[in-house]
Formats: structure tokens, C-alpha cells, sequence
């Protein structure tokens, strides 16, 4: 395996596929000149590595870890991942490379010159651009069948995947934001739906859905999990339980299979077309008063010219606006009530000018405004506060929208990339240093259910956090932490400030590097979910070869914590394809070559093929990449 990247994401793919697969990996980071002038324009913050920096300070984990590798883990250092250098790193060889550099281009050229090395490897490429990507992986495979006739992509197992770690983070970040949150798994035209449930009340159990794939350790006074634990020596979640651990957790939450639907590609980022101005935002709400007031006195003198004339109230009502917008002849030789009536309506139009021209101006500025930033309102609460729109604040604004979650964003570049979607999507946005007093009270953090850090520097994550602790003492804080040790000490220390309130730290790499080790590992991975600080894979395999399956009943083939066989592939096996997406649907909606509520006493056979729901040590077991492990598999657990 050859993991070539610029960040923490690579240094933790790394592990992932040394620790966990056992496999022989070869590490590309930055040369130790590229690491200091990256450094010069990255974000300030804690690194995956100590105070280092976020990796260009790649460098420095390398230098660190050079001596003390561990077998089976090789380091190279190089500027750019040309041809040469990934010729040097055993591409023309390797079963897999990934491409997770920070920019987006870097990986797309890399990939190109990878394909041509090596028509057979298998790609997996981090991208931020979903539509790219898309394309990207149709060119590179048939790329591959190009360089090499003949070449049958599925059977080699090997494909191009492009995968986003802002994505794959996204649902877990806004998770953290409430109770009982969908986890979605999706490939191709497979989607799993995971749904995490609170505890019940007494006297009551959660639904297990179609199964439970996992036990929370969440109790009815920590709603959101007492995640970190494990940390600490209580009770973390339990991955995979058997019935028998489920009915003895009482008090605690589940994570449940709950439905299993078709669909279609992943859908993009929404852009909705403009928002529609209420006619109420044109003007204000003292305009509008000051318009009603002079439409009574216009009104009233129409009746009073009526009833002492005597003329039609229509002509009457006529006259009145001729003598206001002073069109009218003089009443000279009119009797005293009509000159007094005159005076009067002259007086209500010197009045008029100025509301009209003050209309004229707020209404102008509305419409120059429909395009600009929202502020929050005033009276809002119960809004989740969201600190940094960059790649992984914008996806988690997407997710928190599409959940009808109301947010406030915090921004501190005018030029961020998540300010044209919050535009777009009309959500509030306070322009501001989250460090400086005021900032975190204009976006209602008194008022606040849940304050989201996840800026590219954990001081000011950490900084936000502590500041909104003192002005809302309950306020649920999840931050985006990239040192491992910190994220400990700052989760311990939190926590004893505040046991009453809930707080969570969170890594982008952690929560990514499973789904990009298991892309690297074959298409018969299907995705992750992030279970409190542990992580489950759904796989694809064929029982041919694996002895816990083969000729074993379902409930035989069942170890709790390690896999568990969630659905059976009925399709016959010459008709498979490997990413387990179909032209035919049931009538249902559910992918029609799959059977998801399985009788415990089906045998497997060899032509079989499941699909799994696994733990990362379990399924590298399972694929024989480990020896057995009759432990509690403690090695699932990422902090």
C-alpha cells in the first residue's frame, strides 16, 4: 500500500493500514524545506503530532517516526508526487495508492501518472469536488482498460474511488449537535441508514430496528453518550452486541439498521435559486405605521369633503388627492369648509414627500441587501452556533440544514468558501473573530443549544469553547481537536468544570481514515459510520473462502463485537457486481438482489455473498489479514 499526502489524513491512513490491516505501507510526505514554508501558510493550530502544525508538519511525524517505525511501514520524503517519485515509491508494484494531498489538483495529476504506471492499482483519491470526482472516477477506469485491453477491472478488484474527508466527517460533527441523528452509509446504489437512538424511558425498550449494530454509552442523564469513557475506565459502546447484551442495557442508547432504500448518486451541494423578499422586509416597521397614519388622514378628509359638499364620495375622494399631491385648483371662492378641507390635505401631502422618499430608500436597500449576509435575529434560540466555514464547516452546515436545524454561522476570512452556500441557503452569519468579546453574544450564544468549533486552529477552538462556557454554562460544545493528548486533556478538563453539560472533541482524520482504508482495501467495502469514538465498516463478501461463514447458520456466523451478516446478496453470481448497484428495483424501493431480514437457521453457501457489518479488527480477521483476536476488540476504538 502507498499512501502519498500532505496532512494528518495520510500519517492516521497510514496506521490504519499497518495496525489494523497489518499491511506493508509506504509513506510520501513533504521534504523538511516544504514543511516549513507550507507551515507559512496553513492555519495556526495544533498538528495531528504535538504543537507541530497540521502536516506539511507531515515532516515532523516523519522525522519523529523515522527511527522508531514500525515493521512494515516505509517513509519517503519528496516535493511533488511526480512520476519519478512514485516510481520510487513502489506504484508499478503496489496493490493500492492513495492521494489524500490537501489540494485538489495535486491528487488529480498524481492519479493520472499512477494509472499509467500501473493500469491494475487500485485508486483511492481524496477530493473536495463532489461533481469532479464523479467524472474522475469513469476517466481513470477507463483509463485503465485503455492502457491494458482486455483488463476486467472488477474481477482484479481494482477501481478508482474518490472519496472526501469532509464528507465522510460531516454527519458525525453535526451529530454532536443533537440526540438521535441518521448516520448514512452509501455506495453506488446502496444506502444504509443507521439511526442513533435515544434511551428509552422506564418500562420501555428501543426499537431494534432490523437489527442493532450497536449498544451507546449513553444513559438518560447523558443523552448524547458519556463518550470518552473508555478513556477514563467506565464502560465505552459496544460494537455488535448479542441479544442477550441488549436486553441487559438498560438506560442505554442504540445504534439501529433501521431502513435500507435505492437511490441514486450522491447528491450535491443544494443551490437554490434566490430567496423570495417577503414584502414585509422591504420597509420597516415605523414606515409602515407612518403609512397607515397618513392613509387614515387621507381617508378622513375624503369623508369630511363628502359630507360637507355633498358631491359623489368618489369625486369627493378625487378631489382630496388632487388638493394633496397640490394639483388643484386654489378654493378661493369656495365656502370655508372646502378651504379648510384644501389646507388640510395640503399639510397630509408635505407629509407623504418624506414617507415616500424613505420608502423609496428602504425598499432600495432591501433588494441590495436580499444577496448579502443574514444576521441573526434577535430573538433567537435553541440555534446551533457553527465556528469556521471551510471544507468541513460548509458540509456540516449542508448536513445541519437538510436536518432543519437552525444555525448560526461565526467567519472570520470575508473569502471563505462556505459564505456564497449560507448566502444562498439564507442562514445567519456574523462576520467576526470568534476570540473577540461580542462576537459569540451577536450570533445568541446565551441562547444557544450547541456550539460547533470547528476552525483550523484548536486554540481557537478551545478558546471559543471556554467563552461560551462562561456566558452559557449548559451550552452542548463539540470541537474539532487534531491533537490526540489535548483532546484528552481538554474533553477531562471540560468536563470536571462542567459535569453537567456535554462535551465532545472531534478529529477530521480519525473520523476519515477508516473509509479511506477500507476503500484501499477493495470495492467490498461499502462505507463507515463513527459509533461515539469507534468506527463500523459494511462490507461486501463472498463466503467462498471464509471459514467463520461457510456452511455456518446466520445466528453460527454471528461474533458479537467482531461481524455480524446483515443482508444475503440473491443475485446470481454471474450477474454480481462488485459495487452492489442494480438497474431493477422491488416494488418496495429496496435493492432487488438483496434480503435483509434473514432467518437465523439459513445456511450460507459458498456461492453466497453478504453483506457485513464489522468492526476494523474484526474484518481484517475475517479477510485473514490478523490472527484471531478473542479479546474485546479494544483496538476499534480512535480517539
Amino acid at each position: 500500500m502507498v499512501v502519498c499526502g500532505d496532512d494528518g489524513l495520510a500519517r492516521r491512513l497510514a496506521a490504519e493500514l499497518r495496525d489494523v490491516y497489518r499491511e506493508h505501507v509506504t509513506v510520501v510526505v513533504p521534504t523538511a524545506s516544504e514543511a516549513r514554508s507550507g507551515s507559512a501558510h496553513r492555519p495556526a493550530g495544533g498538528g495531528r503530532f504535538g504543537l507541530l502544525g497540521r502536516i506539511p508538519a507531515a515532516r515532523a511525524a516523519a522525522v519523529a517516526d523515522e527511527q522508531t517505525a514500525a515493521v512494515g511501514e516505509r517513509v519517503l520524503e519528496a516535493g511533488e508526487p511526480t512520476e519519478e517519485v512514485l516510481a520510487r515509491a513502489g506504484v508499478t508494484r503496489a496493490a493500492a495508492l492513495a492521494l489524500v494531498y490537501e489540494d485538489d489538483a495535486t491528487n488529480l495529476r498524481a492519479a493520472l501518472i499512477a494509472r499509467r504506471l500501473n493500469p491494475r492499482l487500485r485508486l483511492v483519491i481524496r477530493l473536495y469536488n463532489r461533481k469532479l470526482g464523479q467524472h474522475l472516477e469513469e476517466l481513470l477506469d477507463q483509463a485503465a482498460i485503455v492502457a491494458e485491453p482486455g483488463l476486467d477491472l472488477r474481477e482484479l478488484d481494482s477501481s478508482t474511488t474518490v472519496l472526501s474527508d469532509a464528507d465522510t466527517a460531516a454527519p458525525a460533527l453535526a451529530a454532536t449537535a443533537v440526540a438521535g441523528t441518521s448516520k448514512i452509509v452509501q455506495a453506488d446504489g446502496l444506502l444504509l441508514r443507521a439511526v442513533e437512538r435515544t434511551p428509552p424511558q422506564r418500562g420501555q425498550t428501543a426499537d431494534p430496528g432490523l437489527c442493532t449494530l450497536a449498544l451507546l454509552s449513553a444513559t438518560t442523564s447523558d443523552p448524547a453518550g458519556n463518550e470518552g469513557s473508555e478513556l477514563s475506565g467506565d464502560q465505552g459502546p459496544q460494537l455488535l452486541p448479542d441479544e442477550r447484551a441488549v436486553a441487559a442495557a438498560t438506560g442505554r442508547g442504540i445504534v439501529a439498521l433501521e431502513a435500507v432504500s435505492h437511490t441514486g448518486a450522491a447528491q450535491a451541494i443544494p443551490r437554490p435559486g434566490p430567496a423570495a423578499l417577503p414584502f414585509g422586509s422591504l420597509f420597516s416597521k415605523r414606515l409602515r405605521w407612518s403609512l397607515v397614519g397618513i392613509v387614515a388622514a387621507v381617508g378622513g378628509i375624503a369623508v369630511a369633503s363628502w359630507q360637507t359638499t355633498g358631491e359623489h364620495p368618489l369625486h369627493a375622494a378625487y378631489i382630496t388627492l388632487l388638493d394633496i399631491f397640490a394639483i388643484n385648483d386654489p378654493a378661493v371662492d369656495e365656502p370655508p369648509q372646502r378651504q379648510v378641507l384644501q389646507i388640510l390635505s395640503g399639510f397630509v401631502g408635505l407629509l407623504l414627500l418624506p414617507v415616500l422618499v424613505a420608502a423609496a430608500l428602504e425598499a432600495l436597500g432591501a433588494f441590495r441587501t436580499a444577496t448579502a449576509l443574514r444576521r441573526p435575529p434577535r430573538r433567537l434560540s435553541g440555534q446551533v452556533v457553527l465556528l469556521g466555514l471551510g471544507k468541513i464547516g460548509t458540509r456540516v452546515l449542508v448536513r445541519l440544514h437538510e436536518l432543519q436545524i437552525p444555525v448560526v454561522c461565526v467567519e472570520n476570512d470575508p473569502e471563505a468558501r462556505g459564505l456564497a452556500l449560507a448566502r444562498r441557503l439564507r442562514i445567519p452569519v456574523v462576520l467576526g473573530d470568534v476570540t473577540e468579546e461580542g462576537v459569540l453574544e451577536t450570533a445568541g450564544i446565551h441562547r444557544a443549544h450547541a456550539l460547533l468549533a470547528l476552525t483550523s486552529s484548536d486554540t481557537t477552538n478551545l478558546e471559543a469553547a471556554l467563552y461560551a462556557r462562561s456566558i452559557n454554562a449548559e451550552v452542548r460544545v463539540a470541537l474539532r481537536l487534531f491533537d490526540d493528548g489535548f483532546a484528552t486533556a481538554v474533553y477531562r478538563t471540560l468536563r470536571a468544570a462542567h459535569p453537567t453539560a456535554l462535551t465532545r472533541s472531534r478529529s477530521v482524520t480519525h473520523l476519515a481514515a477508516p473509509a479511506f482504508a477500507g476503500a484501499m482495501m477493495g470495492r467490498q467495502i461499502l462505507g463507515a459510520i463513527p459509533v461515539e469514538r469507534r468506527v463500523l465498516l459494511f462490507a461486501a463478501v463472498d463466503v467462498a473462502g471464509h471459514p467463520q461463514l461457510e456452511d455456518r447458520t446466520i445466528a453460527e456466523s454471528f461474533r458479537p463485537g467482531a461481524w455480524r451478516v446483515i443482508a444475503l446478496d440473491t443475485t446470481a453470481p454471474e450477474d454480481r457486481r462488485p459495487d452492489l448497484a442494480s438497474s431493477t428495483r422491488e416494488d418496495d424501493g429496496r435493492h432487488a438482489g438483496l434480503v435483509w431480514e434473514l432467518h437465523p437457521g439459513y445456511v450460507l453457501r459458498a456461492q453466497d455473498r453478504v453483506v457485513l457489518a464489522s468492526t476494523r479488527r474484526g474484518l481484517a480477521e475475517l479477510l485473514g489479514h490478523v490472527a484471531p483476536h478473542t479479546t474485546d476488540h479494544a483496538g476499534d476504538g480512535y480517539r
